[in-house]
């Protein structure tokens, strides 16, 4: 039997992400010698929907009528918040009262969020929005897998995330030598599962092996709205406060509090280009209590101030 997966191309979706997510599907009928799998495209306008690399891509449906399928997916990269239009969102929940299951692929998470449809679920997005998404959608429990297999919203992380997805829906449809063959074929030797993280650990990219300093930058990660200094820092990992700016100036070339704060303008400007929120909103969401402090760091970080950066925007 021909499973149909229906995709939703949401204007300035990721290139890499289409192909990983059909590729898949063109191999398994290949290799199987049958149609196991079939695609159609949808749009917002129906006709063409723009790729980030510049091209545009001929669909076969609009939002008004798209087609009955096994399953519709989401696909989305950038500026989600201005895709996330209302006729988007209306048409993925006439979809989801119709009993299909409805997923999101790259960014598409977040235009399922928006629609309401992840609500106490478990959902994952490409890790570059994870900041924004966790300030805009609280009540969504965001995980830093590749996928989530949600039997009603399925989502992927984006990229090479997505094939990661297919050949998993491959091997439960049709088993681990035809997922294996696929991977074969795409010259893909690291299929991941979904508990495979989303990121290179911190000690792969930097070629740290110290667990302290590991367990230091991800206690600053998660204490960012409300920071804690350094001396705290250390005795939560067991070591002194010297010990700890000694492996910061040799891994990291900063000192603790030069890095934490980078950390938190980091966020800022994640928080400022992809969210809605006022400045002071953004600032608070960062730790900085003092909105002129919060300015002067941010203009000597990135050579602008943070109401200069949200004005670019408009």
């Amino acid at each position: 039997m021909t499973r149909h997966f229906c995709i939703l191309l949401v204007d300035g979706f990721s290139h890499l992400a289409f192909s990983c997510a059909i590729e898949p599907l063109r191999l398994a009928n290949r290799i199987s010698g049958a149609e196991l799998y079939r695609f159609s495209l949808a749009s917002e306008n129906g006709r063409t929907a723009a790729c980030l690399n510049g091209l545009n891509m001929e669909v076969h449906a609009g939002l008004n009528d798209l087609p009955e399928c096994d399953r519709l997916f989401v696909l989305a990269s950038e500026d989600m918040a201005a895709r996330a239009t209302s006729p988007v969102l209306g048409a993925i929940r006439r979809m989801r009262a119709c009993g299909t299951p409805v997923g999101g692929l790259c960014s598409g998470a977040w235009i399922l969020a928006a629609a309401g449809l992840l609500t106490g679920r478990r959902a994952a997005l490409h890790w570059d929005y994870h900041d924004s998404f966790n300030e805009l959608f609280p009540e969504v429990d965001l995980v830093q897998t590749v996928f989530v297999d949600d039997p009603r919203h399925p989502t992927a992380a984006g990229g090479t995330a997505t094939a990661d997805y297919m050949l998993h829906v491959i091997e439960q449809d049709h088993g681990t030598d035809l997922a294996a063959a696929i991977a074969d074929q795409m010259v893909y030797s690291s299929v991941r599962s979904d508990t495979a993280e989303q990121r290179v650990s911190l000690q792969a990219r930097l070629g740290v092996r110290n667990p302290h300093l590991a367990r230091a930058i991800r206690i600053m990660r998660e204490t960012i709205e409300e920071p804690v200094p350094p001396s705290q820092i250390a005795e939560e990992i067991g070591i002194s406060t010297r010990q700890l700016e000694r492996l910061f100036a040799q891994f990291m070339k900063a000192t603790p509090k030069k890095f934490y704060v980078e950390l938190r303008l980091e966020r800022a400007r994640k928080l400022l280009l992809q969210t809605e929120a006022s400045v002071i909103e953004v600032g608070l969401a960062c730790g900085f209590d003092s909105p002129s402090h919060y300015s002067r760091l941010y203009k000597d970080r990135f050579g602008l101030t943070p109401t200069f950066q949200r004005h670019k925007m408009t």
